[in-house]
């Protein structure tokens, strides 16, 4: 296997003639207008809530000009540091053959550290990244919509009633609509996410250029300022600040869709310039009111932004916006779930492909109701985008502080910088990450106790599963008798029937337990038996030639492999035609699969504590059908059970 994500990648050279530069940069800036609607929803809608909770949270800051500085310039700084250089320049670069997020780029680690002596704990970092990943996902959606619904309050406060009752609309309408997938909503996000960027970059340059002199807080020192002022209140503060930043993971995880250069063609060239201007402007607005319209407007800077004409209208597109943006962090939980189903983290879940063009546009049933059910709990308990503003940030901020952490290990262990190099540049973000989760562990009794526990959950629910198919396969086979033994005795013994029989195996080696039960009750064999197992690379996509791998084993008996990348679709009858060496074409009408059912039986020494393993029983028995899940032919699969003990 070729290492190709080492080191950074260069750019290549366009090929063809004349007019292939210009081809390519149409391509390119047509990527970076898609993924404006897609990735950058979740950061684009953080400044509905993120400059009003620095002020407004348990911390309570005192409404003056040195605080609005201080919090404006860590506000620049922040995104400065841990989105455009930690995300975008330096952790982008990262990526396993295109694509990103805690799950790619643990596999990436894996692949070119192989069996090191630390590799289990850097699995371990990237599962609970991922993890934590979820409950963000559950609490987006609800302090997204919540927080654009509250602006009906700026335009008449006698709303406030409907508030709770239009948002679950809302979401309950967005959870429903995943079924039809995104393909057909897909062509207006990007328009009206640039319509919204423009529209909040306008409101604050309008307020920048009435009190230009919150330009200062370009300077660090209004950051360290802050914190010379206030020391302890100013730590809390950073709980708050850190919601600007929040969808940062995110951007890394999406990258697969549009690739690394369009989407720093987006965040440098117009994202980042949008939103900074609506922070400066709230905060250019707040320096211009006096002490008593501060106080008010602190309530909701963002849509007292615009002048009261305006703010219905405004309500209605920031309402959109964190549609697309719950839109996009749904879709993404869809996707981690696909790539920890494939790398053996998850059980086999049924999944739907809603485009027939895109492979990476699916919905998981089981996925999308947990979520809608988790989000409708969260709004009805905590009632306001405030109250859940201190459940949100532990999770992004626990993701970035280990995603820091696996960046230590691809800088010395990948790309092999120069420890003068590379411990300073690591440290910079551990402390600047870590700092950032240790105010936000300040808010666990007050609501961050939630996505941890989510996080603790889905922790225990992934290693268990990993742990439990592990001493699955090696007990069955510990008693696996080897293939080719099989094939000479068995040849004579049972009457060969047309045919072709496929047994799925998920080891290569050793005979499939469906296999021996049904020489043993049906005592007939095909004519062309096949045991298939299907591998999934640590890579997201394998070379299609790359795909089959086949043995023949004699007697009409073979042992062949379907290589998938973990991004793939494991589409069995799709791979089997082009396996052509195999004894042949595949006539499904004449090819049956025979499947492999376990049963779990208590074992006088368990391989984990009865509770894990009562665990794993039970997702075992809720786990889809290898016969779903590899889009084999319903009417031609035979299912035989079997029992194991771990």
């Amino acid at each position: 296997m070729t290492d190709t994500a080492a080191t950074p990648e260069m750019e290549t050279p366009p090929a063809g003639g004349h007019g292939a530069p210009d081809k390519q940069k149409a391509g390119k800036t047509a990527l970076a207008v898609g993924a404006i609607g897609v990735v950058f929803g979740d950061i684009g809608t953080s400044p509905l809530y993120a400059f009003r909770e620095t002020f407004r949270g348990a911390h309570s800051l005192a409404i003056d000009e040195a605080h609005v500085l201080g919090v404006v310039s860590l506000i620049f700084w922040s995104m400065t540091l841990v989105v455009s250089i930690q995300y975008v320049s330096i952790l982008m670069r990262a990526d396993n053959k295109g694509q990103g997020g805690s799950l790619a780029l643990v596999a990436l680690l894996s692949r070119h550290m192989g069996k090191s002596k630390y590799g289990w704990l850097t699995v371990l970092l990237g599962v609970f990244a991922t993890s934590l990943f979820y409950g963000d996902s559950m609490i987006t959606p609800a302090i997204s919509v919540l927080s654009a619904v509250e602006g009906l309050t700026v335009v008449r406060p006698d709303l406030e009633r409907f508030v709770i009752p239009i948002a679950l609309v809302l979401l309950v309408c967005l959870f429903v609509l995943q079924k039809r997938g995104t393909a057909k909503v897909g062509a207006l996000f990007a328009p009206v996410m640039i319509v919204y960027f423009c529209v909040i970059a306008t409101l604050g340059t309008i307020q920048i250029v009435q009190h230009p002199e919150i330009l200062w807080a370009l300077n660090p020192w209004y950051a360290l300022n802050f914190f010379l002022i206030d020391g302890w209140l100013a730590f809390l503060a950073l709980g708050s600040v850190v919601l600007a930043v929040t969808g940062s993971e995110a951007l890394y995880s999406d990258m697969g869709h549009f690739g690394r250069g369009p989407m720093k063609l987006s965040w440098f060239g117009f994202v980042m310039p949008c939103l900074l201007l609506n922070y400066f402007g709230q905060g250019a607005m707040i320096v211009g009111l006096d002490a008593a319209a501060a106080n008010v407007a602190i309530q909701n800077p963002f849509f007292i932004l615009a002048p009261e004409s305006l703010r219905l209208p405004l309500v209605i597109l920031a309402t959109l916006a964190t549609f697309i943006a719950s839109q996009a962090v749904i879709s993404g939980a869809f996707s981690i779930t696909h790539q920890a189903i494939q790398l053996g983290f998850i059980p086999r879940l049924s999944t739907r492909h809603t485009s027939e063009t895109e492979a990476g546009q699916i919905y998981i049933p089981s996925i999308n109701w947990a979520l809608m059910i988790a989000v409708i709990i969260l709004v009805l308990t905590f009632q306001n985008s405030s109250n859940l503003a201190s459940a949100y940030g532990i999770a992004v901020t626990g993701a970035v502080t280990i995603d820091t952490l696996l960046m230590a290990v691809l800088l010395m262990g990948v790309w092999k910088w120069k420890k003068w190099i590379a411990i300073p540049v690591v440290l910079l973000f551990l402390i600047v990450d870590g700092a950032y989760f240790l105010a936000n562990l300040t808010k666990v009794p007050d609501g961050g106790w939630f996505p941890l526990l989510v996080g603790a959950i889905v922790f225990t629910l992934l290693t268990t599963w990993a742990r439990g198919r592990k001493l699955m396969r090696e007990r069955m086979s510990e008693v696996a008798l080897p293939m080719e033994i099989f094939a000479k005795s068995a040849k004579n013994s049972a009457t060969r029937v047309p045919g072709t029989a496929i047994f799925m195996s998920s080891a290569t080696g050793g005979v499939p337990s469906a296999l021996l039960h049904n020489i043993k009750h049906n005592k007939v064999l095909h004519e062309r038996v096949v045991i298939l197992t299907v591998l999934i690379a640590e890579e997201p996509y394998v070379d299609p030639d790359a795909r089959c791998e086949m043995h023949d084993l004699g007697d009409g008996f073979y042992r062949a492999v379907l290589h998938y990348g973990f991004m793939e679709e494991t589409d069995v009858p799709l791979g089997l035609k082009s396996m052509e060496r195999c004894g042949g074409q595949f006539d499904m009408m004449q090819t049956s699969f025979f499947l492999s059912r376990q049963t779990l039986l208590p074992s006088d020494k368990p391989g984990m504590p009865i509770w894990r393993e009562q665990i794993f029983s039970w997702m075992l028995r809720n786990a889809a059908t290898a016969m779903e899940f590899f889009r084999l032919p319903t009417n031609r699969v035979v299912e035989l059970g079997s029992q194991v003990r771990i």
